[in-house]
């Protein structure tokens, strides 16, 4: 990245929430982990933050907004304004009530409403037209979490240059949970527009790659996704917390003080602490259901421990968290009433925000911290816990369904569903000996002081530039320059000679080789019958597939076909058969491979003239990947004796003579005559054996992004399309 490109920090909320009370707009800073992180970065680069103040646009006058852009100015950040429909069919509906449960595995709570999504869709163009503003191709742009999961797609769209990061706050579920989002695919390739994809945990990268795979049919490699011509790299970036400020919180007088001002601690009783937001996710009413269960199994702790619950109020007009508040407020009051005393309650609940030095104070006298959601993403509560405990006492109990759980295998991990475990967790904690305390404390406090929201920050920018770096070594980009000195030799050319493969290069692959799914669009037939009819050109294509199909696709066009790898020569109007012609490993090679389809659900197999051709784009990408191994390895070992070869395309095995190649055709074409321009665009590995043999001058280009003999590469097929079309237009 360039000193000073500017940063781009892209996220829901802005740092600075705006109020309006009484006519007069206030300011108030957060002081949110993303917040404080970022901060940690942006000293030091060019940076802007994008983001909604936190207020609808409903209740701002035209004067009110200009105010507040020039104040936010002052404090780098810009606002994207949202009216009040927004707030509730954007944010409280798609991002709240259907994306948040889903992704926490709560499938049942999540609601599909067309209305919400086409909100989502409007809200976050409006994010990207904002940051399209302040950005340029040196830029690296930082998208944050599940609200702005469409923006880095449409960034892309607007450069292909600029550098984009994606980070999601939240888990990321399952194969089997994420397919049940009517919109999942256009989700996912809104994240596949970032060059970097950052998560909690390897667990959601494998979810993601999974997904992408299954849902979009793209492989990955290494982390690094294939998608349309792009390499999207992912990979788990653990968030920190600010780590000294937690450390020195407990040792502050103003803590000090709060401390001894709490009851609970004049009580001398053992001290449990709860701190979550009221989410359903957090699993409170299970957690206090333990709780119950621990004091029935443990009466001698009666009158000797209290919980302490503070749950924090969260999306209070969503109906779902209404009822929870209900639910938890209920148990409180149910386990209270059946074990209270007069001098003594064993629940002591707080339905409130409470500032950073009481939450600190809490921390600091807890003897037992009970962190048990039922999903969390990360889940910070756990860290800035142990962060406070400087004279390391103190026992964490934490769910095994948290992120944070991998980080901290020292608290003592359990499943927030079995109350029997949970209860039991608490009883060990309580009569844990110090030492043991010390020791587990220790190893926490020394791995969570090392990755601090800082570090955590720095990290993934550093590697979204190494991305930039990887990117620029793998592509041989046509750049503009290019693309103008192609178009002028091609103007200046009395003898051109353009061959074209057809699947993957003009037209999409398709889930089977079917010819009806396969047909060229309307568009592409025009602009290919315009090219051909340019008496200066020789069009071919250089296909795979058979005559029949190919004769189906270009009848009439006027163009020169090749089917087969070169198996069949389309010559004045009549297919001129290959000399390879199959022999008797054909026959026994086809039951083989038919077998192999028949215990392959999704698998198909194409017999050609001369080849075989076994596609697995509809089978599940993991029995794929164990059927095509075995499959690969039985027919090289059946075909070692004959000039027949076993080769790996585009989520197909093909079987076909080993002399029988696109190079073979295309060099007889090159060398039968003295051409003054010569173009080929292929995307797999056929077509390497026809950029191999052309000549230097030639304009060799790969579609996609992988390694290749080719001088050039273009993106996708819609590249390749345009690019044809700006020929054909050319007199």
């Amino acid at each position: 990245m360039a000193k000073n490109a500017k940063l781009i920090i892209a996220s829901t909320r802005l740092p600075v929430r705006v109020v309006k009370s009484n006519g007069k707009i206030t300011y108030k800073q957060s002081d949110g982990g993303l917040a404080t992180g970022v901060s940690f970065v942006s000293k030091s680069r060019d940076s802007v933050w994008v983001g909604w103040p936190g207020i609808a646009s409903d209740e701002l006058t035209k004067q009110d907004k200009i105010d507040i852009i020039k104040e936010l100015k002052k404090r780098d950040c810009v606002p994207v304004f949202l009216s009040e429909s927004q707030v509730e069919l954007y944010y409280s509906g798609y991002c709240n009530a259907t994306l948040w449960p889903l992704l926490h595995y709560f499938t049942d709570m999540a609601h599909h409403n067309i209305d919400f999504w086409n909100s989502y869709k409007e809200v976050n163009t409006l994010f990207a037209k904002e940051i399209k503003k302040h950005m340029n191709d040196d830029s690296q742009v930082w998208v944050h979490d599940y609200q702005l999961m469409l923006v880095p797609e449409k960034l892309r769209s607007y450069s292909e240059d600029v550098h984009i990061g994606f980070f999601l706050h939240t888990t990321f579920p399952s194969f089997e949970i994420f397919r049940l989002l009517p919109e999942r695919e256009a989700l996912l390739k809104g994240l596949l527009g970032a060059d970097l994809v950052g998560f909690h945990t390897y667990d959601y990268v494998r979810h993601f790659l999974s997904s992408a795979q299954r849902i979009l049919g793209y492989e990955s490699e290494l982390g690094a996704v294939k998608a349309e011509g792009r390499r999207v790299q992912t990979d788990a970036f653990p968030i920190g917390i600010d780590y000294k400020k937690f450390a020195k919180s407990s040792k502050d007088r103003d803590v000090k003080k709060r401390v001894n001002s709490f009851a609970l601690h004049k009580q001398k009783t053992k001290v449990i602490l709860a701190v979550d937001r009221a989410d359903y996710s957090k699993g409170i009413p299970a957690r206090l259901d333990a709780y119950e269960l621990f004091l029935k199994n443990n009466p001698s702790y009666m009158e000797n421990v209290v919980l302490v619950l503070l749950a924090a109020p969260s999306r209070e007009n969503v109906e779902a968290y209404q009822t929870l508040r209900e639910e938890i407020e209920q148990k409180v009051s149910r386990i209270n009433g059946q074990f209270s005393t007069v001098d003594w309650s064993p629940i002591t609940y707080f339905h409130k925000s409470l500032p950073l030095s009481e939450v600190s104070a809490l921390y600091a006298m807890a003897d037992v911290m009970l962190v048990t959601p039922l999903r969390d993403g990360m889940n910070l509560v756990a860290k800035e816990f142990v962060a406070t405990k400087h004279n390391k006492s103190g026992v964490l109990i934490l769910s095994e369904m948290a992120g944070v759980a991998s980080e901290l295998p020292e608290a003592l991990q359990v499943n927030p569903n079995n109350s029997e475990m949970v209860a039991a967790a608490i009883e060990q904690a309580l009569t844990m000996p110090l030492n043991e305390q010390k020791e587990r404390m220790q190893a926490m406090q020394s791995r969570i002081s090392q990755y601090t929201i800082g570090r955590w920050a720095e990290d993934f920018l550093t590697q979204l530039a190494k991305t930039r770096d990887k990117h620029a070594v793998s592509v041989k980009k046509i750049t503009k320059d290019t693309h103008k000195k192609l178009v002028e030799d091609y103007r200046q050319a009395d003898r051109r000679l353009i061959l074209l493969d057809y699947d993957g290069t003009l037209k999409e692959f398709v889930q089977t080789p079917s010819a009806v799914l396969a047909r060229p669009s309307i568009k592409l037939q025009r602009i290919l019958r315009k090219l051909a009819r340019d008496p200066k050109n020789n069009v071919t294509i250089v296909s795979g597939r058979p005559k029949g199909i190919l004769s189906s696709f270009f009848e009439d066009i006027g163009l020169n076909l090749v089917a087969e790898h070169g198996g069949w020569v389309l010559n004045a109007g009549s297919w001129v058969k290959s000399s390879l012609a199959a022999k008797k490993w054909k026959k026994d090679i086809l039951e083989i491979v038919q077998a192999y389809a028949d215990r392959t659900p999704g698998a198909v197999v194409e017999e050609k003239d001369f080849s075989i051709a076994w596609h697995y784009r509809r089978v599940s990408p993991d029995l794929a990947y164990v059927r095509k191994e075995e499959l690969k390895m039985e027919l090289k070992t059946l075909l070692s004796d004959v000039e027949v070869g076993v080769f790996q395309g585009n989520k197909l095995i093909e079987i076909k003579p080993e002399r029988m190649h696109k190079g073979a055709i295309a060099s007889d074409l090159i060398t039968k005559e003295k051409w003054d321009f010569i173009m080929v665009i292929g995307d797999d590995y056929t077509d390497e054996d026809m950029f191999a043999v052309s000549p230097e001058r030639s304009y060799s280009i790969n579609v996609g992004n992988s390694d290749t003999k080719a001088k050039y590469q273009l993106p996708d097929v819609h590249h390749v399309v345009e690019l044809i079309k700006k020929l054909s237009e050319i007199k």
